[in-house]
């Protein structure tokens, strides 16, 4: 399949979460975005059409699809709610696929095949009030007590906090190996001496939950450990690959709904007696935005293909990732501009847009981590 020619499959799982966007999504966005309401209608849909494990073998509960129909179908969905697109994202890329890779044939019957349904919610508990983009720093930790393990510590920012129904949680298991005595943990949610914090106050992504997990000496069984003792840092690091694909992809489908809505603005909006659309002031800001959309499209693209070949994909999620991050925010607020007073109140939808863009240039990793990613891969020749 080039690149450049999407195929049946592909164009199908376009059409289908086009369709849900566009139909169950869109309308009711600000509404959502408002009333900080969790899309529990719609997240219910998406599992319904087996969007929240994509990329997950149908044996195990997902849709059997590969990365590439994954970073479209985020896209889409996204371009209609990208507060539901980041409830998506993090059942897939951060939750269901380290699982897969890494969990024994046990834990995928228990901690995977009902995640990938969409049946049940995942998420994914790396960084700690004290440290974000210094992964190897968990301050959180896990001991051995009496064939059980105990948590001890607080993680942050941890979206889909308040539905989930099981946590991915990395916390030292040996201080005196720094980032190779991490090591990760399957904790059911709810579960004794686990508390949520507050739910944090957001300028975008209103509609999906972000909150603190408090353990206070929360014990989980010995067989809840995910891959080997040690193992943590290299499973959130990998996994973080993938993650970085489906935010690329949740940034285009907010720059696109951006997008799209400043060209439907300009064709109907006049000024000086003709519609803005025929301004070149404004064609150049079209041609720019739609330029930038592309070309991180295409990164997101080549990210996902590579990482269903099965080869190094780290250099090329990151490119993806800073790519449309940056692109979401710039046609956002290019998008802002077309608009004028118009873009800047509720009744319009690119002050939305303008707000859910941001945060896509730091979860999963700072435009800076980004520039750093790929610099190291670069000096050793990736």
């Amino acid at each position: 399949m080039s690149m450049f020619q999407l195929s049946e499959t592909h164009e199908e799982i376009r059409k289908l979460a086009r369709s849900l966007a566009d139909n169950e999504l869109e309308p009711v966005a600000a509404e959502l975005d408002r009333e900080h309401e969790y899309p529990r209608a719609q997240v219910k849909k998406l599992a319904e059409l087996g969007l929240m494990g994509v990329a997950i073998p149908e044996e195990h509960g997902g849709a059997g699809l590969d990365n590439l129909a994954y970073a479209i179908a985020m896209e889409e969905i996204s371009r209609g709610c990208a507060s539901t697109g980041v409830v998506m994202s993090v059942n897939n890329s951060l939750y269901c696929d380290p699982v897969m890779k890494f969990g024994t044939p046990a834990q995928k019957k228990t901690w995977l095949e009902p995640f990938a349904r969409g049946e049940r919610l995942g998420c994914f508990a790396l960084s700690e009030p004290g440290n974000g983009s210094d992964a190897g720093a968990a301050s959180c930790t896990a001991t051995l007590v009496g064939g059980e393990w105990e948590l001890n510590g607080t993680k942050a920012w941890i979206t889909n906090g308040y539905e989930a129904n099981a946590a991915i949680v990395f916390a030292t298991t040996d201080r005196t190996l720094e980032h190779k005595g991490i090591s990760a943990f399957l904790v059911p949610m709810p579960v004794k001496d686990l508390s949520l914090g507050k739910k944090e106050d957001k300028l975008g992504i209103r509609a999906s939950s972000t909150c603190n997990l408090i353990f206070e000496g929360c014990r989980i069984p010995k067989e809840n450990l995910l891959g080997d003792p040690g193992m943590g840092f290299k499973i959130a690091m990998s996994t973080l690959d993938g993650g970085r694909i489906g935010i690329a992809a949740q940034a285009l489908g907010i720059a696109q709904a951006a997008f799209d809505a400043a060209v439907d603005y300009a064709k109907e909006r006049k000024a000086f007696g003709h519609p803005i659309a025929e301004l070149q002031a404004i064609q150049f800001k079209l041609a720019d935005m739609a330029l930038r959309i592309d070309g991180a499209r295409l990164l997101t693209w080549r990210a996902a293909s590579l990482k269903d070949a099965g080869g190094k994909y780290t250099k090329e999620a990151a490119m993806a990732k800073l790519a449309a991050s940056e692109t979401a925010t710039f046609v956002a607020h290019q998008a802002m501009q077309i608009f004028g007073g118009n873009g800047y109140v509720t009744e319009y939808p690119v002050e939305r847009h303008y707000r859910d863009a941001r945060i896509t240039e730091i979860y999963e990793g700072t435009s800076e981590i980004q520039r750093l990613v790929i610099a190291s891969q670069l000096l050793k020749g990736a």
